[in-house]
Order: C-alpha cells, then structure tokens, then sequence
C-alpha cells in the first residue's frame, strides 16, 4: 500500500523543506529542526516500502506513521505555497506577511490533524435522513433502516471501545432492519475476532443484513497462495454468518408486513478496477424481480450508474467506500476528485442513492470533517 504512494510521499518530504531551507533558514540549528523530522519520516517511509506488514500491530504503527507524515508535511506544503506566493512581490513588506501568514495557517492544519487522530476518529456521529417513494407498501411507511459501512475493525485494535460505541448507538435507535454495506475487515479475517461477540450484540426487528466490501476479500494482502485467500475470506462468511448476520451474496431477502413486503437485495462488491467487480444483479435478484419496492445494497457507489441505474429498477441503493477520504471541510472532500457520488443522498429521477461516510477508518484512525457515522433513513410514502 505504501509502495503505491512512496514517490508522492517522498516529493511532500523533500520539495517544501528544501524551498524552506534555501529561502528562509539561516543556521545549523534552524536546518537540524527542519530536516530531521523528515529525515526519520523518509526512513520510516523506506522501511514500508521494504517491510510493510498487515497484522494489527503493523497496522496501528502504519496508521501513527501516516498522522505524523501528515502532521508534518502538510503544513510544511502549505507554508511553502503561501511563502512562494508571497515572494511574487518585490516589496518584503508583502514577503514578511506572507510567511507570516503561512506561518498561522501552517500551526492550525497541524493541530487539525493531530486533533483527527485523537478525537476525530472516534466523534461517532448518528445521521437521520428519509426517502419517500410511491412504491413503498403503506404497511412500510415510517420504516427505519439503520446503515452501517466500513467498520474496519482491525483499525481499532488498540480501541475496542469505539466498536462497542457504534454497537451502543445502532440499538438505542431501535431499528426494524440494520444493513451493514461492507468492509468488516482490513486485511485478514483474524481482526474480527475480538469483536465477534460485540457485534453479536446488533438488534433489529427484522434482523442484521450484510455484503462485502473491497476490503473483505483481503486482496490487498500478500498471501502465500490464492487457496490461503480463499480460506480467509471463508472463514470471514463463517465469522459473519455465526454473529447472527444474513449475509448477501448476490442474493436477497423479503421482508414483509402483513399482506405487504419489500426486498432487500445485496451483491457482492462492484467497484471500478482494480477493485473487485463480482456483483451479479440478475442472481441477486432472483425471485424479487417484480417486487414493488427494492432496496439494493452495494458496497461501492460507482455501481449505481454504472449498472444499478441503466438495468434494474431498485428503489434505494445503499453504499459506502469512499469515506469520504475521512477529510471533509464544508461542503468539500478530496473525495469528490474520484467519485460523483460520495456522501449522503443522490437522486435519479424517483430512484436515489444513498452513501454512508462509514463508521471506521482504514489505514489510520483519523476522521476530520468527515466524522465516523451510523445513518439511520426513514422510509416514507410519498
């Protein structure tokens, strides 16, 4: 993983300090503060590229790697930018503001993000949000759905208590079904294990459903043979299957209320490359097909125009993913600059699409803006 951004990582490490150093500093003293930071960081850097690991352990050291890798070049990109900007003027009234101003907002993205590791990754937050259709059964109006996507439960290892958090949070809405929408996991089946139990504790009227995300088929990590792959994640469909969890593996489920029913239909993961594309929605489909009303959970929300759309008619999909890249300032997210659909609601006509900013972390445990959430909808008819 770190392989495939080492040379990003490298020019954010090397290009600012070097334009500080030839520009601004002054001293032996002023040149050790500046590039021994970076220097520990490139060498930190080197030894993921050379040795990165996947188990909990390699994880946490990875996810306190990145913040301080972001605490500290961040900051120093920032600075460097507004400084060079700065230096367009002749006048070193104009330099000495600019700097200065660099200087104060250089400060603040550092406390930002140190403030996202402490806290921000674990500021749980519940989202209320409804879809109204004419297609919904009357005997399903006032249905609550609550939507929980990647948990990433290797991230919090060393906090259990944040799982235990979310769990609180999910039953005290009381809801009549819960959907989770993928990536359970990091990297290998072994992290649920802690959290087995925990999550056993999720309680809905209508029971838990679930798919696989990306994550869950733990491609990202370098097994010694495919069988070994295969092992984990069916030990993952076991370790799900045994919390009591209906997992959706181009399937579906009816749920019904008296003469009334919806079908809740879950494919498995459908990204862009080089993320998995195994949904099947004909499959998943089967014997829903003309079902009035369809909610479709797909981990990955690129599926929804892509197949969701121009081939079914699915009511609300439920996606997750993108995490909104867990920086989020206003309206804004980086993540904007890969996916159309993001965060929260999207709408095609009558039909919607729906996209949990997910209540855990991959990599690092740090959120900013983007806080971990749960998100409970409402189902109205129109």
């Amino acid at each position: 993983m770190i392989l495939r951004i080492a040379l990003l990582l490298v020019i954010l490490l090397v290009l600012p300090a070097l334009y500080i150093d030839r520009k601004l500093l002054h001293n032996r003293l002023q040149r050790w503060l500046l590039w021994t930071p970076n220097a520990l960081l490139a060498l930190a850097t080197l030894w993921f590229v050379l040795f990165e690991g996947f188990g909990d352990a390699e994880v946490f050291w990875k996810g306190l790697y990145l913040i301080v890798l972001l605490a500290v070049t961040v900051p120093e990109a920032v600075f460097a930018l507004i400084s060079l900007a700065g230096r367009a003027s002749r006048r070193p009234v104009v330099r000495r503001a600019a700097n200065g101003f660099g200087l104060v907002v250089a400060l603040l993205l550092c406390g930002a993000m140190l403030y996202g590791y402490a806290f921000g990754a674990y500021a749980l937050k519940v989202r209320e949000v409804s879809y109204a259709s004419p297609d919904l059964p009357a005997a399903f109006d006032g249905y609550r759905i609550v939507q929980v996507s990647d948990l990433h439960v290797g991230t919090f290892a060393s906090h259990p208590e944040a799982v235990r958090r979310v769990v609180e949070a999910v039953n005290a809405q009381q809801p009549d079904l819960i959907a989770f929408t993928g990536d359970l996991v990091n990297y290998h089946a072994e992290e649920l294990i802690p959290f087995s139990a925990e999550l056993a504790r999720l309680h809905a009227r209508d029971g838990v459903v679930s798919i696989l995300g990306n994550h869950d088929y733990m491609s990202y990590y370098d097994w010694p043979s495919e069988q070994a792959r295969q092992a984990n994640l069916a030990q993952l469909v076991s370790r799900q299957r045994d919390m009591g969890w209906r997992l959706l593996l181009n399937d579906n489920v009816v749920v019904r209320r008296g003469a009334d029913s919806i079908a809740i239909v879950g494919v498995e993961n459908d990204g862009q490359p080089p993320f998995p594309q195994r949904g099947d929605l004909v499959r998943a489909q089967r014997g829903v097909e003309r079902a009035g009303f369809k909610v479709l959970l797909s981990h990955d929300p690129t599926h929804w125009r892509r197949s969701v759309l121009p081939t079914t008619d699915v009511d609300l999909t439920l996606s997750g993913h993108t995490h909104g890249m867990q920086l989020k300032l206003g309206g804004f997210s980086p993540a904007s600059w890969f996916y159309d659909e993001w965060g929260g609601f999207y709408y095609e006509g009558g039909r919607a699409l729906h996209v949990s900013l997910g209540a855990g972390e991959v990599l690092m445990p740090f959120r900013l803006g983007a806080w971990p959430e749960i998100n409970v909808i409402t189902l109205r008819k129109k």
